[in-house]
């Protein structure tokens, strides 16, 4: 089996450390997003939707990350923590996963591209008014988190750790690739981050970090013209 990824993505990070963590054995296939390698002919025979990850399994073909999650917890019987056979608490899970794209996956990408990316790439800063937009928009998606998702549980099904945990955590990591912090002054946030860092394995989750805590080292000279321009683009909708 053959998992394509960049472990700049949240959603690759995701579906990486849980087949590490469950000794899923996978062939990594490097796709660089910052050199375009996802925009090449190969890949989008793979991936005509030009996005990761995905998986190749013999001749089947999956992509988005929360359907192969799923695939890789049904084709090899993971604990069922993961998943939870449950009616209530897969529907937890579920509810989640269907929420976080647009409350917490897009803004903390937004905070990614504000802080290091579009200034980095373009040679300007967006306008601090739209970064406080975004900062504002991640406060209140993090205060529902914590009331509707989390609340005085250990995780968010209960006491033992999800796949929706995993997926949360991911994503609210992207913003430390611009360094910034979302879980400063939220100790409830900050004590299940420990948690889910400990459940998983903190050497495994730091190596699944490794990319993006140094982004900002990374050769921008061999960036893919096409980021550039799509950086460009975004700024000028910022303005």
């Amino acid at each position: 089996m053959e998992l394509f990824m960049d472990l700049l993505s949240a959603p690759c990070r995701a579906v990486y450390i849980f087949a590490k963590k469950n000794n899923i054995p996978f062939d990594f296939q490097f796709v660089d997003l910052l050199k375009g390698h996802h925009h090449s002919k190969e890949y989008v025979e793979i991936n005509p939707l030009r996005k990761l990850p995905s998986l190749r399994d013999g001749k089947f073909i999956l992509s988005e990350s929360v359907a192969i999650l799923f695939y890789l917890c049904r084709k090899y019987s993971a604990p069922s923590h993961w998943y939870p056979p449950d009616l209530h608490n897969r529907a937890r899970v579920d509810e989640f996963m269907a929420w976080h794209h647009t409350a917490i996956q897009l803004p903390m990408s937004k905070i990614l591209w504000f802080k290091l990316l579009i200034p980095t790439i373009t040679g300007e800063e967006v306008p601090a008014e739209r970064t406080n937009e975004v900062l504002e928009e991640v406060k209140k998606s993090l205060t529902l988190f914590e009331e509707k998702f989390l609340q005085d549980k250990m995780f968010i099904t209960g006491d033992h750790i999800s796949l929706a945990d995993l997926v949360a955590l991911v994503e609210m990591m992207q913003p430390m690739g611009g360094n910034y912090n979302v879980f400063l002054n939220r100790n409830k946030l900050t004590a299940w981050r420990t948690r889910v860092e400990l459940a998983i394995g903190s050497n495994l989750f730091q190596e699944a970090h490794d990319r993006l805590t140094q982004l900002a080292e990374w050769d921008w000279s061999t960036l893919d013209p096409t980021v550039k321009e799509k950086m460009s683009e975004f700024l000028q909708k910022c303005k």
